[in-house]
């Protein structure tokens, strides 16, 4: 399927069998030294009614494949990188729901490790442009240029995951995200893994019965 021109380079993988839509999406958000093709893979361990969508970061990584801002201090994105990619994130997630058949109510998010963090930054100060989002081993970002609606989130719901082990993005990063997320009105759930910074398969498979519950509203 040829696919739209926007903000952000992507791969589709529509539905096969399931008519012309509109369809429930799920967009890909991969690490730091990845591409497009990374969390492709997974598409057949989710819900087969998903019009997948895998994106490529902006940047490229000076040691392969591409990134999303410089790392810096854990907790703290650059000031340059990670806003143009806030942007280009933020438009991007529109030109999908005016572009392809995809249902905009039923637009989902997964972010692993750098998209996690990208992931968090959309959703949280974008209250409902997204219906859910799967944020797998990253944080909540600092970003001067982002204002955090902690208490406008009732309509997103999150599914946050991280290994216990992780040491790349401790697994206190994780928890203090949750205690963010506990003093929000958005409905999330937490879990740790005993893994390191990687996507375990026990995580997939959480994941992909959390995403079905919201797709067929429950």
């Amino acid at each position: 399927m040829k696919t739209i021109d926007s903000t952000l380079v992507h791969r589709v993988l529509p539905p096969e069998h399931a008519g012309a839509g509109p369809h429930p999406a799920l967009i890909f958000l991969h690490g730091r030294g990845a591409d497009e093709e990374d969390l492709l893979g997974l598409t057949s361990a989710f819900d087969e009614r998903l019009f997948v969508i895998s994106v490529r970061a902006p940047f490229p990584y000076e040691y392969g494949g591409y990134t999303w801002y410089d790392a810096g201090t854990i907790g703290e994105p650059d000031r340059v990188r990670f806003p143009e990619s806030c942007d280009r994130l933020s438009r991007f997630i529109a030109d999908v729901k005016a572009r392809y058949a995809v249902d905009p109510d039923k637009v989902f998010l997964f972010g692993f490790s750098m998209g996690c963090v990208m992931s968090f930054a959309q959703a949280v100060s974008h209250p409902g442009s997204v219906r859910g989002v799967a944020a797998n081993s990253g944080y909540v970002p600092e970003g001067p240029h982002l204002t955090f609606k902690w208490q406008e989130l009732a309509g997103t719901s999150f599914h946050i995951t991280h290994g216990i082990h992780d040491p790349v993005i401790p697994i206190a990063f994780a928890r203090h995200t949750r205690s963010l997320f506990e003093r929000s009105n958005a409905p999330f759930t937490y879990k740790e893994y005993p893994s390191e910074h990687y996507l375990a398969e026990e995580c997939i498979g959480d994941t992909a019965v959390w995403l079905r519950g919201l797709i067929d509203g429950q």
